[in-house]
């Protein structure tokens, strides 16, 4: 089976190593996002498809726009393929990309459609506080993750997971089921997705990372972990990432390890009528600190100060003198 793959960040990594490994596919060629500008030099740095389809010597395309580069699309047509496999490439296909395959287009995509549609599918199961979630392998279409479902793997999401960990559990998976799309692909009956029943997964943008002390302290949480690592907020006038907290809320007490249900007595017995959301009411000795917000108490577990390395929150008490009563955000 002749295949073209496209794909861009680490997410598509697995499939394609898959597709390498297996004698029953020949990758032909991959399509990538152009190389991005990173880090203070501003230096051009390859996407990690591209960095491994470089190590297999396989024939690499990078158009701006696709829909809009009639030599790339030329050329994806010179290499007869059977099948085009998209994983997280970043950019939308034209009607007259998914018909040059044989066998059409298949899409790995990081959600249970027609649930999460659209680019941040993992982020934003996340900050919905889900419990269940997968991956699909659909045909595609001219739309967005609207094409007919091939198959489908399920997931339970824990209450700490985190962008980056799911993701990185739902790329081995998705890989596993593209294989067994492919060599199931003659027997299987694509399935409509249910239109209605859809929910959209837009791409993230700066401005949600900032941190609202005023909303729940399971809102903030779910905020925090589904995108992972990047919400701020201040501290001392100067910008800190918060990359991982726990809700103290007894309706959690059965998710949390045994060493943090023992702190939630200890936050039943507060008075928290004096003070605002984002305040620090308590210093959890060994944990960190623990913070009021607009429902319930979050304990910081994990933090980055602006040019530094990410630490604890009990090392952020320690090495700044972190003292109750003072407040985090503006």
């Amino acid at each position: 089976m002749r295949i073209v793959f496209f794909g861009t960040p680490n997410f598509a990594i697995p499939t394609l190593e898959k597709l390498l490994s297996n004698p029953q596919f020949d990758v032909v060629g991959v399509v990538t996002q152009p190389d991005k500008k990173r880090g203070r030099g501003s230096q051009l740095v390859p996407s990690p498809i591209k960095e491994l389809a470089t190590a297999h010597q396989l024939p690499i395309w990078q158009p701006a726009r696709i829909k809009k580069d009639p030599e790339t699309i030329e050329s994806l047509r010179d290499l007869k393929a059977d099948i085009f496999v998209v994983v997280a490439y970043g950019q939308i296909l034209s009607q007259e990309i998914l018909d040059i395959p044989k066998s059409g287009c298949i899409n790995v995509h990081g959600s249970l459609l027609p649930q999460y549609r659209g680019a941040a599918p993992i982020q934003r199961c996340l900050t919905d506080g889900v419990t269940v979630t997968g991956i699909t392998t659909m045909l595609m279409d001219a739309g967005m993750d609207t094409g007919a479902m091939l198959l489908k793997y399920e997931t339970p999401v824990s209450l700490l997971d985190h962008a980056d960990g799911l993701a990185a559990k739902l790329a081995l998976e998705g890989a596993d089921l593209l294989i067994e799309t492919l060599v199931n692909l003659d027997r299987l009956t694509p399935t409509p997705q249910e239109h209605l029943a859809a929910t959209a997964a837009p791409p993230i943008q700066k401005s949600e990372y900032a941190i609202d002390w005023t909303r729940s302290s399971i809102s903030i949480h779910n905020h925090i972990r589904g995108f992972y690592p990047n919400c701020i907020t201040t501290f001392r006038a100067q910008p800190l990432k918060i990359m991982a907290t726990v809700p103290l809320d007894s309706e959690f007490q059965a998710d949390l390890a045994p060493e943090i249900q023992k702190l939630l007595p200890e936050i039943d017995s507060l008075d928290l009528t004096s003070s605002v959301p984002g305040t620090v009411v308590k210093i959890a000795k060994g944990f960190g600190p623990i913070i009021q917000t607009g429902s319930g108490c979050l304990l910081i577990r994990e933090v980055q100060l602006a040019g530094k390395r990410p630490q604890s929150g009990i090392d952020l008490v320690n090495g700044n003198r972190l003292a109750i009563g003072e407040l985090l955000g503006s």
